[in-house]
């Protein structure tokens, strides 16, 4: 089984630990010291080795920061997490604090009023990042240092870095080779007039030389560096001792294999101008380069656009990985509606729906811990099962189920909401609300240029008619055998890269009763051009296609909410999932999905 059911840090566990970290503060001179959740990758997910936000503090959520004072350590997290935070940190060792609603500038020149200098690894923090806190902190006596991770010096047992094997991932499934894209991307840097590309991201990389690795849990990617130079030649820096014979082959002559420990090194030495993303690369590659007097460019990271815009290629076998995990919800679900009330628990749901994935005999892994939150836990957005919070699931509850699997052809995303027993009448009007949103992303036209930021209004309009909301975006990128969460693209009030054609992003509402109920509706989708309507103005718009086929719980639906068309989308829907899935589906499972997805 992939998913583990420990609890792999307790609160218990702070108060020691940041005496420790506070001793060696004082010992270096500082006056405070910055814990990000951040890797020098700057991934989403961390492997065991960089997860010191959750080895200082006990909370385990995907993102968040720590600022320890002498006297005050702050946990900063957003409106997903500050319910579990609450749950996960030993107060009042560990001060919750609500991010982005304080930041950390205000918040240090509140708790330094005197000043100090502040510490922080500048491997796990990028220029972008500093500049914003420096820019914050101006006119005060609080002083920024990079400095040797303090932390790691009193991590006595921290885990050894990730060996994950380094594979090839099919030209035939991405759709072009690495020798094109490297190829087209040593043209941009031409153009511009950039010697080489420093990158950092490790799904970038894995895009960028076709390869797929093992070192962060749920994510296929590898730790390491590259440097792509303006020839189409690269370097790539990694533990030479994960890839085989096969991937090195598949790498090529073009691309040579150095050790991690010679990136510094290899920047010292590279001629200028060298592109460097502000919003990822670690501030110590900028050091680096400045020590050595090679100069530098500030620009976008050149594989995350490209990489957003799926080939047909990736489509196509997105397609497929969705279609069968469509299956194996559907198999799951004819299971879990045979239960009665009070059998199971949410690490019985969390089983038997790895189980179903796993039966399909292509599950490479989980594309991220399975959420099963009942009840209550429900209302944790990212709520992770353990031993310890294991729930009973009883007559009337809700239960989230967010999940997804890793296949060779794609990343699925999906959540459905399920109801046990008998619904209340507040949780089914709430659903039908979170439904409409998620139909309304759906059958959406819009025009060619705008952003996450300009539609996610749209999913929210039937909650806030009723006063209700929620704390996270509509939706976020997806990759295809890549990171379940991937940049740029999201469908949220923050984002302003404009949609288009080929990126597949999540469609996501939900609401959050806190202590009684949670839901969230989740399908994947694809933008697609449209082709203009009969009576229109000709403009170009762009839409979406549903990847993910798995039917909703009628039983959730209020259907005297529904307008007529969004009736009639929930009836389409309903028939391809029929259509799509039926085949793929074992008698049993086959005649319950018949049932569930009866005209209404």
């Amino acid at each position: 089984m992939f998913q583990s059911f420990t609890q792999s840090a307790r609160p218990d566990q702070g108060p020691p630990r940041l005496a420790n970290l506070r001793r060696a503060m004082a010992e270096a001179g500082l006056a405070g010291w910055l814990v990000p959740r951040a890797d020098a990758h700057q991934g989403e997910y961390v492997a065991a080795c960089d997860d010191r936000l959750a080895w200082l503090t006990g909370f385990t959520g995907s993102a968040g920061f720590c600022a320890v004072l002498p006297d005050v350590a702050g946990v900063f997290t957003d409106g997903r997490y500050r319910v579990q935070v609450r749950a996960q940190v030993a107060i009042p060792h560990f001060t919750p604090v609500d991010w982005p609603d304080t930041r950390l500038g205000p918040w240090l020149r509140e708790h330094l009023p005197e000043g100090g200098t502040v510490g922080f690894d500048p491997w796990l923090y990028t220029p972008e990042q500093i500049d914003a806190l420096t820019e914050a902190l101006a006119g005060t006596a609080i002083h920024l240092k990079p400095h040797t991770n303090l932390l790691d010096s009193i991590w006595p047992d921290r885990p050894a870095p990730p060996q994950g094997a380094i594979t090839p991932w099919p030209d035939t499934l991405a759709g072009t080779s690495h020798a094109e894209k490297r190829a087209a991307l040593a043209e941009t840097l031409r153009a511009a007039g950039q010697t080489a590309a420093v990158l950092t991201l490790t799904d970038s990389l894995a895009w960028l030389f076709n390869i797929r690795g093992r070192d962060i849990p749920r994510n296929p990617v590898a730790q390491g560096f590259a440097i792509l130079r303006d020839d189409g030649r690269a370097t790539l820096f990694t533990d030479p001792a994960k890839l085989d014979a096969a991937a090195r082959a598949h790498l090529g002559s073009e691309i040579t294999l150095s050790p991690s420990e010679a990136f510094e090194t290899a920047l010292a030495a590279l001629p200028g101008p060298v592109r460097l993303d502000r919003a990822h690369v670690p501030l110590r590659v900028v050091q680096v380069l400045d020590a050595a007097g090679v100069p530098h460019v500030w620009g976008a990271d050149p594989c995350i656009l490209p990489k957003a815009r799926k080939t047909p290629a990736e489509i196509a076998a997105t397609r497929s990985a969705h279609l069968r995990d469509g299956a194996a919800m559907c198999e799951f679900l004819a299971w879990f509606d045979a239960q009665s009330p009070g059998t199971l628990t949410e690490i019985d749901v969390v089983r038997q729906l790895e189980q179903a994935r796993a039966a399909t005999g292509q599950l490479l892994d989980i594309s991220f811990d399975t959420i099963a939150g009942s009840g209550p836990n429900g209302a944790l957005p990212h709520y992770r099962v353990t031993e310890a919070s294991n729930r009973r699931l009883l007559d009337g509850d809700l239960l989230v189920l967010d999940s997804g699997g890793q296949y060779l052809d794609g990343t699925t995303d999906i959540t459905r909401t399920l109801p046990i027993g008998t619904p209340g009448a507040a949780e089914r009007a709430a659903f039908t609300r979170v439904l409409q949103g998620m139909i309304a992303i759906s059958r959406l036209r819009f025009p060619r240029g705008l952003a996450g930021r300009d539609l996610d209004a749209i999913a929210r309009t039937p909650l806030w008619l009723a006063d209700q909301d929620y704390a996270h975006g509509t939706g976020h990128g997806v990759g295809v055998y890549l990171c379940v969460h991937e940049g740029p693209q999201r469908l949220s009030r923050l984002s302003e890269v404009p949609l288009e054609p080929g990126m597949i992003l999540s469609n996501e509402p939900g609401y959050y009763r806190e202590g009684a109920f949670g839901i969230r509706i989740e399908n994947l989708i694809v933008v697609t051009a449209l082709n203009p309507l009969p009576d229109g103005d000709g403009a170009t718009q762009l839409g979406f296609e549903t990847l993910t086929y798995t039917p909703l719980d009628t039983r959730l639906i209020d259907r005297d909410m529904l307008s007529i068309a969004e009736r009639d989308w929930l009836n389409t829907y309903h028939r391809a999932c029929r259509d799509k899935i039926g085949p793929l589906l074992s008698p049993q499972a086959r005649l319950w999905l018949e049932k569930v997805t009866q005209t209404s």
